[in-house]
């Protein structure tokens, strides 16, 4: 029996593979598939794929597109999500901060730099005409914890993530979302090493089959609004409201997607060149 190690945040988004690794599926199949959490993100994924601590990921795909560019020897292999990721503009509850041009030259947490929630910063100043060079600033706090230190102590002033997830810190009062920053592309796909595409090609073409199996009947699971409620502490509501807004996919990411971001993050200047849609992609 094969094993392959997958990495992914500790969302809604991923409960489909602990489901299906909940049930055996992976090990039925004859591949000890091996799930990592990832609470800091995409950062901290793209840089355990460089180092091959995981064969596989379910990330952002601004983020994966970024590092690929930039050296990592990865593709991305399907979309995960279809639709966009909504990002929540965060700031602490005693925060003097109202509206999202308050924020202007304030500082933003990140979980590290090169993730999602650092990328978006620029997103959204891009899309409220900021000027980059002099109202970005950033603080790293690695993840959902070291913001609500980070800006409980003023240590930054606002914080983008994903709205559904930070709802019950919203809900109890710790932070106040002023706004909010869609992903303007489908936001979650699934990467793998170059060595591992290699080594693992029949092994990862499986995973993919049982994931998407899943995916595809994942709404349909009985009483599943309830399920992701209890498990990530969110209200009923809310989940009914995620799930509505919420697509998987079972296809690759197509060229137009794939020129639009990195059009975007080159606008940015958060990649210094693009590369072309083969040196991003493979299908399986």
């Amino acid at each position: 029996m094969k094993t392959i190690h997958i990495g992914g945040v500790p969302e809604h988004f991923n409960l489909a593979w602990y489901l299906a690794l909940k049930q055996g599926e992976f090990k039925k199949a004859g591949i000890n598939l091996r799930w990592k959490d990832y609470p800091s993100g995409t950062g901290a994924m793209s840089k355990s794929l460089r180092k091959g601590e995981i064969d596989l990921s379910v990330i952002l795909t601004e983020g994966i597109i970024k590092d690929i560019v930039e050296g990592n020897p990865s593709k991305i292999i399907q979309t995960f999500v279809q639709t966009p990721l909504i990002w929540g503009i965060h700031v602490a509850q005693n925060s003097n901060y109202k509206t999202i041009e308050d924020l202007k030259a304030s500082k933003a947490a990140i979980s590290r730099y090169g993730s999602g929630s650092h990328l978006m910063a620029y997103i959204n100043a891009q899309n409220n005409g900021w000027d980059l060079d002099t109202d970005l600033h950033f603080e790293v706090i690695k993840d959902l914890d070291g913001a609500v230190e980070g800006l409980t102590e003023r240590k930054a002033d606002y914080f983008l993530w994903e709205k559904f997830m930070t709802k019950p810190l919203v809900d109890q009062g710790v932070f106040r979302r002023i706004g909010e920053c869609p992903t303007p592309w489908p936001c979650f796909v699934i990467a793998a090493r170059d060595e591992s595409l290699r080594e693992h090609h029949e092994e990862i073409k499986i995973i993919l089959e049982i994931i998407n199996n899943n995916t595809k009947n994942f709404k349909n699971i009985p009483e599943i609004d309830k399920i992701i409620a209890k498990r990530y502490n969110q209200k009923i509501a809310d989940v009914q409201e995620w799930l509505s807004l919420t697509e998987w996919s079972q296809d690759t990411i197509n060229k137009e997607s794939i020129d639009n971001i990195q059009e975007q993050l080159l606008a940015l200047n958060i990649i210094s060149t693009k590369k072309d849609y083969k040196h991003l992609i493979t299908e399986i």
